[in-house]
């Protein structure tokens, strides 16, 4: 979780806090069980989830669409016959703004993995189990990770990288973590549905000379860089 992600779950709590201190003290009372109020359970975490660095956005837009639609049918501005009908098509339209987006947004970064893709790399596989990897001393040239309902641990920490390279990696109820040197740079297209990547490296030194391109999808399951 990054500091804005952080920033704003304190305020969060901070103002959770000063109205319940306020209605227990007698200063105001303010009803926080409104009409609908558990919809804020979907609101406030994909609200938050926008501020995460290198992550898709899909899901947390649909996730405040249908948050925010919910509390509209429960204070009765919307009819729920109408929400239902409604969210399939806005979902969709989503979706597909979202592929044209990132194709423009990224389009470099795509351009780059596609010209990268045309090697073979090798594939590796955690289907109902765990799997780690550890490519100390060895030269990477890059990797398919597949985890399904499952986790792969891919250490790179140690290896040696002499040129561009590129991970593709795929978590379907499952979760990869990839472990990177301080002296390479990493970049990231992810396409998230119910899921997410999550970047927890630290700052990467000026100079590094190679990058490390990771192409990521995520079906409710998550990613992480460290």
């Amino acid at each position: 979780m990054n500091k804005v992600s952080n920033w704003l779950w304190g305020c969060v709590l901070i103002a959770l806090g000063v109205i319940l201190g306020v209605n227990v003290l007698g200063v105001a009372h303010i009803n926080i069980f409104f009409p609908g109020w558990w919809t804020l359970f979907i609101i406030v975490p994909c609200f938050i989830g926008l501020f995460k660095k290198n992550e898709s956005k899909t899901a947390d837009l649909i996730g405040i669409l249908i948050g925010v639609c919910l509390m509209l049918g429960c204070l009765g501005v919307l009819q729920f016959d109408m929400i239902w009908k409604l969210i399939l098509p806005v979902v969709l339209v989503i979706c597909g703004l979202s592929l044209i987006l990132k194709d423009t947004l990224k389009g470099k970064v795509i351009k780059e993995v596609k010209k990268l893709n045309r090697h073979e790399r090798d594939e590796y596989w955690a289907t109902f189990a765990s799997q780690k990897l550890d490519f100390a001393k060895q030269e990477f040239k890059g990797c398919k990770l597949e985890a399904v309902f499952g986790g792969i641990r891919c250490d790179l920490r140690g290896a040696e990288i002499k040129e561009d390279t590129v991970i593709s990696s795929s978590s379907i109820f499952g979760g990869v973590t990839i472990f990177v040197p301080d002296d390479v740079n990493v970049k990231i297209v992810s396409t998230n549905l119910f899921g997410g990547v999550e970047d927890k490296r630290r700052e990467p030194t000026k100079d590094a000379k190679y990058t490390i391109y990771i192409e990521s999808t995520c079906l409710f399951g998550g990613l992480e860089v460290r």
